[in-house]
């Protein structure tokens, strides 16, 4: 009998819980129990919370620490094609065997009792981290922090929280601050936090946290800080020092502040050693696909003529919508067209209102083979109400299609969604 791939143990694991979230550590301290406390035994951990930049911040830590020669274990989440890219081991994606052989090991463990799908598999890629040799582990929350599935590892080297801001509010709640107080939930008593931009009241939420655990905390804009940018490159400030480092390679006006945040971390791990060279080089070698990625080749790229570039974005919330249009602002040489589908969960006009003064024209698509996608028709109906030409599309290749006979040069945008941005990957090979 031929043994269950990865993607029917994930099937399976999916069916454990009624409800794809369900926040608390209760479950998952019975599983790890179970399996011989792998949490325990993980490498240092860097522990990364926030809205928005999470991905970004780890992506330079984690080149930088590379270029450094140390051994980097990385855990994120959500995967954009296979799952298996939550899980890096020693800079490799997780192979097909052990994947399937540790899911099976969790499902054995668990013997059916009531699980969510996040929770089951960041205990298996925990056995993983665990039995794989690395200097450090860079672990990305998955939603929120206080209650989140990766908050069992109580020892953390460092943690990081990254800028705060409205998402999954139904989780979270409405507003900034509790938000903050949710993802200030990874603080640990005495552990150094790295807090990344944010607005006040979000940064006040996370000093309090800090200083009721005994924290040392290092916040932007009090303790480091960017303080010139050109086009050639950026100064820090942390402390005392002045650090001049290159443009990073993911783009945006945003990135330098997450690079910053980046290597204020790197600077304050006990038992690291990491140069200027090596913090530079993290920068200019960092990978983090569908974060402004300009896809120059594939099949979905050449339904475009050689005049038209083709953008994507996996950013979702009104947050990421004000950074698409900073980088939005820049582009003057040529007209904007955006590609936009949507989770049914998230905040559309809040995301669409900022870029909508630099689009000429949207198309509304639905993101195929998810059942929370938000209908093509509501997504439509914010774009015009933002007022957008608009019109809606069958799917993200139509509406590639029907602006490939555009004369002149242009631009195409596909956003809104990190799991849309996960099937245009998959289709552009």
């Amino acid at each position: 009998m031929t043994a269950p791939s990865s993607d029917v143990l994930l099937e399976r694991l999916m069916r454990l819980h009624p409800k794809l979230i369900d926040l608390s550590l209760d479950r998952m301290y019975d599983i790890l129990a179970n399996l011989g406390n792998p949490h325990h035994s993980l490498p240092p951990v860097v522990h990364v919370a926030g809205t928005n930049g999470k991905g970004s911040a780890i992506a330079y830590m984690r080149a930088a620490l590379i270029a450094a020669g140390y051994r980097v274990h990385v855990y994120t989440s959500p995967h954009l094609v296979r799952f298996h890219e939550r899980v890096e081991l020693d800079g490799k994606i997780i192979s097909e065997a052990d994947l399937t052989a540790l899911l099976d090991e969790c499902e054995r463990v668990n013997g059916g009792e009531s699980i969510t799908y996040f929770e089951v598999t960041t205990a298996a890629a925990f056995l993983a981290f665990s039995r794989v040799p690395a200097d450090i582990l860079l672990l990305e929350t998955g939603l929120g922090g206080r209650l989140d599935a990766t908050n069992v590892v109580d020892q953390p080297l460092a943690t990081v929280i990254t800028p705060v801001s409205l998402d999954h509010q139904q989780f979270l709640g409405d507003t900034i601050d509790k938000i903050a107080g949710e993802k200030a939930g990874i603080i640990k008593p005495g552990v150094p936090v790295i807090i990344g931009p944010q607005k006040p009241e979000a940064r006040q939420v996370m000093m309090e946290r800090a200083d009721a655990l005994g924290s040392p905390a290092f916040a932007s804009g009090i303790d480091f800080d960017v303080v010139e940018q050109s086009p050639d490159g950026f100064v820090m400030t942390d402390g005392d020092a002045r650090l001049a480092m290159p443009i990073p390679c993911l783009l945006g006006p945003h990135q330098p502040f997450n690079a910053a945040t980046a290597i204020a971390t790197l600077r304050r791990l006990k038992g690291f050693d990491l140069s200027e060279e090596s913090l530079a080089k993290g920068l200019k070698t960092a990978r983090w696909p569908a974060r402004m990625q300009q896809l120059h080749e594939g099949r979905l790229k050449d339904l475009l003529g050689p005049d038209t570039e083709l953008w994507l974005d996996g950013g979702h919330n009104p947050a990421a919508g004000q950074v698409l249009a900073d980088m939005a602002q820049t582009w003057t040489d040529r007209p904007l067209d955006l590609v936009v589908g949507m989770m049914n969960t998230k905040d559309p006009t809040g995301f669409i209102k900022p870029l909508a003064p630099f689009v000429r024209r949207a198309f509304a698509v639905e993101i195929p083979g998810e059942k929370n996608t938000l209908a093509a028709e509501d997504t439509l109906q914010v774009l015009q109400e933002a007022g957008l030409q608009a019109a809606k599309m069958p799917n993200v290749e139509a509406a590639l299609q029907k602006l490939a006979g555009e004369e002149g040069p242009s631009r195409v945008l596909i956003c809104g969604s990190l799991y849309l941005a996960g099937r245009v990957l998959e289709a552009n090979g």
